[in-house]
């Protein structure tokens, strides 16, 4: 594979990720957010472990240290939190907010790297994460009233996606050890299945039966988009900068952006474009361009 394999792997999974939100909107109008994430799990996790069971590299986690055990069940509930209030925050705010909000995670883990693994951070990534902050502050500036003023379903839905922003660098972090002692893929099936049995009790399948075909075609998408996603990703990590690959996935709120605009066209009952003025667009390009810098700075020496 040559460098233009690694740029449309990002890129596929930039418009996967960017357009997933809309699909999760129509799933909600009939199930909820547990359910949801714990149907994507289990579908996800079936597909990575006849994979495995083909290749014979399944994973044996009661051979590992109790510390790695730990850690992974940790992980886990980070990754399911994520999931979770990912969808949930949809209930409250845009897809368009979400996935520009989320933005935040990149810096974040930037941030944790720094605490935890004493990394550095150089000029670039410096400039990077200052133009996302400015960007951010842009982008809520019509709203910043509702923002800090009461509790009301604009902030709530912001809260769950930072919440969600937190919870992803808390399982990337944890993920950087546990890369040590199991592959990405077996790390990903133990995930799933630990997510599948933390969701469990908290599951309402009931109407499921009452999708409609547009709905019923949402999750299978949703469903789908985690497996070749997620398996664009690593596949574009390992053929790529891993800082190259994160400058094209940010891209993810303009394809969020298109998506909601097609959905707006074909189901205006059902998707409004978000109202937008020059600050807002300005703010989202900031933060796309902040995201993207402070990951192709980690290139740099």
């Amino acid at each position: 594979m040559n460098r233009w394999d690694g740029f449309l792997l990002s890129l596929v999974t930039a418009i996967l990720w960017g357009v997933l939100p809309v699909f999760l909107q129509i799933c909600l109008q009939v199930l909820d957010s547990k359910s949801i994430t714990w149907v994507r799990f289990a579908f996800s996790a079936v597909f990575v472990f006849v994979f495995l069971y083909i290749k014979s590299g399944l994973p044996n986690i009661v051979r590992q240290l109790p510390k790695a055990q730990f850690l992974l069940i940790a992980a886990s509930l980070g990754l399911v939190v994520n999931y979770v209030t990912n969808v949930k925050s949809l209930e409250f705010v845009s897809p368009e907010t979400v996935q520009v909000v989320m933005q935040i995670a990149p810096i974040l883990l930037m941030l944790g790297g720094v605490l935890f693994y004493k990394e550095r951070l150089n000029r670039l990534e410096v400039i990077g994460a200052c133009t996302l902050f400015f960007g951010l502050g842009l982008f809520f500036s019509p709203n910043i009233d509702s923002l800090f003023s009461r509790i009301n379903a604009y902030n709530t839905g912001i809260l769950f996606v930072l919440l969600a922003a937190i919870s992803w660098v808390s399982y990337a972090l944890l993920q950087k050890v546990l890369l040590r002692s199991f592959t990405s893929k077996q790390l990903t099936l133990m995930i799933y299945c630990v997510g599948i049995i933390v969701l469990l009790p908290f599951v309402n399948l009931s109407n499921i039966g009452q999708l409609t075909m547009l709905q019923s075609l949402a999750l299978l998408f949703c469903c789908l988009n985690t497996v070749v996603a997620y398996g664009c990703f690593t596949e574009a990590l390992n053929v790529w900068r891993a800082s190259k690959v994160s400058a094209v996935v940010a891209t993810g709120p303009v394809f969020t952006f298109l998506s909601v605009w097609g959905a707006q066209r074909f189901l205006p009952e059902q998707f409004q474009l978000m109202e937008l003025n020059w600050l807002v667009v300005i703010g989202a390009i900031c933060v796309v361009l902040g995201s993207m810098t402070t990951a192709l700075a980690k290139q740099k020496v």
